[in-house]
């Protein structure tokens, strides 16, 4: 029923991840990366890793809110070297 808090019936979700620390080569930021198909890839911020970035930097100091910013270009070439080198798996479906 909606507004009680529950959710509605309907086929679940079973894909799960874990999620794996990735490091940027570019600038050393940290985060946690989950590939849940080649083209899916979910990443958890901390706002250490937002100001070590080198893009969020370059955008922040535009004055760009970091909610702006599409993603790093160079953590995503990172997270991509360690899903060939087997750090990062792709969770199965």
């Amino acid at each position: 029923m909606p507004g009680n808090g529950t959710r509605p019936p309907g086929p679940r979700d079973e894909r799960q991840g874990a999620a794996s620390p990735v490091e940027c080569a570019r600038c050393g930021a940290a985060v946690l990366a989950v590939k849940f198909s080649p083209q899916h890839t979910s990443v958890q911020w901390t706002a250490a890793a937002v100001r070590t970035c080198w893009e969020f930097s370059a955008s922040s100091a535009l004055g760009r809110p970091s909610a702006l910013v599409e993603g790093c270009g160079s953590l995503r070439d990172s997270i991509d070297v360690a899903v060939a080198s087997g750090r990062l798996e792709v969770a199965p479906p």
